[in-house]
């Protein structure tokens, strides 16, 4: 008598795996999300002890191939993001919230690649004539692109293993896919575990590069089983404001590139365009002195980028003073603000707190600290940091600053946009005080103690640490 398959019950927020069904996942806490699923059979030899198998060659480090060849997308920023190009075999996930662009984004590129190779997309969401209308609305409809409306693994692995393989695969999105062997439904941890697996090995065994296009959660990650980012090569977000028209592809994980690397597209009524210089973007509706507002030289991958952090210091209309922060983690502002009040005496603690990242980018890394905190002293004393001047450096919770990496990159692209003067720590060897060097005029700070007086603030008024009044 056939033995009945085991059953299992997984949770569809996280993939944990318990032995019986719960309202509540102990793993990820939430509720309702545990389905019952078939456990897949176990294959012949499995825990035999090694019975059977056969035994692995093992090779030293150094070895005589060459690097792995490149097709270029015809897409500069897609191009950069990737690492210099699409890998042959490789597999590409790409995340983002809904309506970002990310169906738009590989149209684009796809009709881009298919006069070099055999393209191929296949839309498990989109009817083929949703397709044609969205590619003649981009003026790609005379693209060679080979066009599918499927979501049967079995139909697409067998499609793909012909001998008319295509060179480039678009799946969009993994999500919709289902294999007829599981019963769960389109969607689950099973279901996209098991299609992303199959499609990636035929992708390795038949050389083509395949782009899944996944769904997020509300939190922002990739909706499915965390070990999908495991199993590809490279994870792509695509971030973006609705409110703005600036469009971030950024690399999380990339095995042929550097990761943390960006791009930056603007969406425009054809479609999605190439954006060569984003610190001239970003900086584009700025305007010069306004108190509370701060250029600030950062970093993003290999490219360093210039945009304004705006920050308003307002008086609490009662209740909890709000910090309400865009584009900036919040933590690192609540650190910020602690540090200005114990090591500078400037009490912000009754006074609403706003600060945001102008056109929609996110930084994350900390040389933002000190441009931050100019904007909230400037802000809370009125006084304008200089137009012309941008600012960079790490604030450490003794109120010291910090040396970051890639200084000299910082200050080419501020000399290049026209900038004359920069406030940053001093690096090892330096001298702290002012100075000028690659064109622009160094304003070297060793403690936050030192913002003021180098922005010319020290005579303004200010809120008091104990009463919270504003003092000369």
């Amino acid at each position: 008598m056939a033995k009945a398959p085991a059953r299992t019950f997984v949770c569809q927020s996280c993939g944990a795996v318990t032995p019986k069904w719960a309202g509540r996942c102990e793993a990820c806490g939430e509720w309702n999300t545990i389905v019952e699923e078939t456990a897949p059979e176990r294959p012949p030899g499995a825990g035999t002890g090694g019975k059977g198998g056969r035994s692995i060659a093992f090779v030293g480090l150094k070895g005589e191939g060459k690097p792995p060849p490149r097709r270029l997308t015809g897409i500069a920023e897609l191009d950069r993001v990737c690492g210099g190009g699409l890998v042959a075999g490789s597999a590409l996930l790409v995340g983002g919230d809904p309506g970002i662009g990310k169906s738009t984004l590989l149209l684009q590129a796809t009709a881009a690649l298919a006069g070099e190779a055999p393209v191929a997309y296949i839309s498990g969401e989109e009817a083929v004539e949703q397709v044609r209308l969205r590619a003649a609305r981009l003026g790609l409809a005379e693209a060679p692109v080979m066009l599918a409306s499927a979501t049967s693994l079995r139909d697409i692995v067998a499609t793909l293993d012909g001998p008319d393989t295509p060179g480039v695969v678009v799946i969009d999105s993994i999500q919709t896919m289902y294999a007829d062997t599981l019963e769960s439904a389109p969607g689950t941890v099973a279901q996209v575990r098991t299609c992303a697996h199959e499609l990636i090995r035929l992708a390795k065994r038949r050389g083509f590069t395949l782009f899944l296009v996944g769904h997020v959660t509300k939190e922002g990650t990739l909706a499915g089983p965390r070990v999908m980012e495991h199993m590809v090569d490279t994870v792509l977000y695509f971030e973006g404001e609705r409110g703005h028209p600036f469009r971030i592809l950024r690399a999380v994980k990339n095995r042929f590139g550097a990761t943390d690397e960006i791009g930056v597209f603007e969406m425009t009524d054809a479609g999605l365009m190439e954006v060569a210089n984003p610190s001239s973007l970003f900086l584009a509706e700025r305007r010069g002195n306004v108190a509370g507002a701060c250029v600030f030289a950062g970093i993003e991958g290999s490219r360093p980028v210039l945009v304004e952090i705006q920050a308003l210091v307002a008086s609490a209309g009662g209740g909890s003073p709000r910090r309400a922060v865009v584009g900036w983690d919040s933590s690192r502002l609540a650190m910020v603000l602690a540090v200005l009040e114990a090591r500078c005496g400037l009490a912000l603690t009754g006074y609403d707190v706003y600060l945001n990242i102008a056109g929609g980018l996110r930084v994350s890394e900390p040389a933002a600290d000190l441009a931050v905190a100019a904007a909230l002293v400037s802000s809370s004393t009125g006084v304008p940091v200089p137009a012309e001047m941008v600012v960079f450096g790490e604030i450490g919770l003794s109120g010291e600053l910090r040396p970051v990496t890639q200084t000299d990159a910082r200050l080419k692209e501020a000399a290049k946009l026209g900038f004359n003067a920069v406030m940053m720590p001093a690096r090892s060897g330096a001298r702290t005080g002012g100075g000028t060097g690659g064109g622009l005029e160094r304003h070297v700070v060793g403690h936050v103690q030192d913002l003021t007086a180098t922005l010319g603030m020290d005579g303004a008024t200010r809120p008091d640490r104990r009463t919270g009044r504003e003092n000369a």
